[in-house]
């Protein structure tokens, strides 16, 4: 399960399985072919990194979890965006210049993707990265940073701002942050210098913090959100064995958000351990059967909510690989939208995300 990160974004405290240690849990079951193999799909969220705490996950890891394509069974992913995990910091210089580092990485992989000589999936072809907003204004001078380091592919920050008051959901976050930080003025000042530069901002939050979430969209109408992995639902710790009780109120949480038409969601993340499951601790890795039985509860109100023109399915890898495959976790997706139509399946899958984020279109 995921831990606390130290100020180097290095991981402490619980247990997390690395690649290592999944690819043997995962071989337990044969890999399952793909449904709907011709549908495109963008990945709209996933990381890299390689550290000894979370072991290595770059674009050769990436390519395996993908597998192959859909003319041997796999699933069709044509592109993807990365998303932030404090990876490859600058050791030296001003510490709020550190995440540009981070975006030159990954920038990095993005070219060795972009000369074809690893397939046809056009890996991190946009790239998120991370700033201090609560730098104020000066935050503007790292975001221009960013977007030269980026080479055309960087599209927005994340500042996640999970909060929990209990000690037992602060050991699943992987920043220490404040309380209510988004309603802080110089995070808002900060904030401020996104949209003038084109830039959007990830909302990762836990389920009760939803309303700051509410909030800020709301005193930012301009600023495009998008919100990580259904909004940050927990099962854990103080949260274990309220689910029915918690969707309630999440539900309309989530109906308010999506009253914002600036605010987008991601639909997945829903593989963490955070959202209280069982799948880590089985013997066995589940089917997309069991996945998607248990996931459509949340996915289902999020595209009700905001429609498929303003949702996207997510891979969130490797943190969601700690419940299942890569190719079971788009099956289980995909067994959830069976009933959708074809346009709904290509906004939800391609299309929302390619928007978003300034993709070509599949």
């Amino acid at each position: 399960m995921p831990e606390i990160g130290d100020a180097k974004g290095e991981f402490r405290g619980l247990a997390y399985r690395n690649d290592t240690e999944l690819k043997a849990w995962l071989a337990k079951r044969p890999r399952e072919t793909a449904l709907e193999p011709e549908l495109p799909i963008v990945d709209p969220h996933h990381h890299f990194w390689d550290t000894p705490q979370r072991g290595r996950y770059l674009l050769h890891e990436l390519l395996e979890d993908i597998g192959p394509g859909p003319a041997a069974g796999g699933h069709n992913i044509v592109a993807t965006v990365f998303l932030e995990c404090r990876s490859m910091y600058r050791q030296h210089g001003p510490a709020e210049m550190a995440p540009v580092g981070e975006v030159e990485f990954v920038n990095g992989i993005a070219a060795m993707s972009a000369s074809g000589g690893y397939g046809p999936c056009r890996v991190a072809e946009a790239i998120v990265g991370h700033a201090d907003l609560t730098l104020g204004a000066r935050v503007r001078e790292v975001l221009e940073a960013e977007i030269a380091a980026g080479g055309g592919r960087f599209r927005g920050i994340r500042h996640g701002v999970s909060w929990d008051a209990h000690d037992e959901i602060q050991r699943y976050a992987t920043r220490v942050v404040p309380p209510h930080l988004v309603r802080d003025a110089k995070f808002r000042e900060g904030f401020a210098q996104l949209a003038p530069l084109g830039l959007s901002f990830e909302s990762w939050q836990y389920h009760p913090q939803l309303v700051d979430a509410i909030d800020l969209a709301r005193a930012f109408p301009e600023t495009t959100i998008i919100l990580n992995h259904v909004g940050g639902v927990l099962g854990v710790g103080p949260y274990r064995g309220r689910r029915q009780e918690i969707l309630a109120s999440w539900r309309k949480d989530i109906a308010e958000l999506a009253k914002c038409p600036n605010v987008y969601v991601k639909l997945g993340g829903v593989g963490m351990t955070s959202f209280g499951f069982d799948f880590p601790e089985r013997d066995l890795p589940p089917t997309s059967e069991e996945l998607a039985a248990a996931w459509r509860q949340y996915i289902e109100p999020c595209i009700e909510a905001f429609g498929p023109e303003r949702a996207m399915f997510e891979s969130n890898f490797p943190p969601d690989k700690q419940s299942g495959g890569y190719a079971e976790l788009w099956n289980a997706f995909k067994r959830i939208t069976a009933g959708a139509s074809a346009s709904e399946k290509k906004a939800l899958y391609s299309g929302t995300a390619a928007r978003v984020y300034r993709l070509a279109q599949p």
